[in-house]
């Protein structure tokens, strides 16, 4: 079954997001995955509102996974630590 990555994210420091976001793009990319959302108009309907909302699809839950705790994607995180309030999540699809 495929995956989402789904993110949710308040920036705070748009520089240092920068970086994050560009190292965070070639993990993602490095590991099968592509965005299919990111950044672009959205409606709020429950919750918590934040300003940015990416989605990124993966062949699969374990290859997601792999991408969050790769050396890479790590390496990428800590540029978003301190300049981010996020929430992500890896969800199975339904295909």
């Amino acid at each position: 079954m495929g995956a989402l990555w789904i993110a949710h994210v308040t920036v705070t420091d748009e520089e240092a997001y920068k970086k994050y976001a560009a190292g965070a793009t070639v993990a993602i990319a490095d590991h099968g995955g592509e965005f299919i959302a990111r950044g672009g108009r959205f409606v709020q309907l429950e919750g918590k509102e934040r300003p940015r909302n990416v989605v990124a699809r993966f062949l699969d839950v374990e290859t997601a996974e792999k991408c969050y705790h790769s050396a890479a994607y790590q390496a990428a995180l800590e540029h978003a630590k301190g300049a981010s309030e996020r929430e992500l999540m890896i969800i199975e699809t339904c295909e």
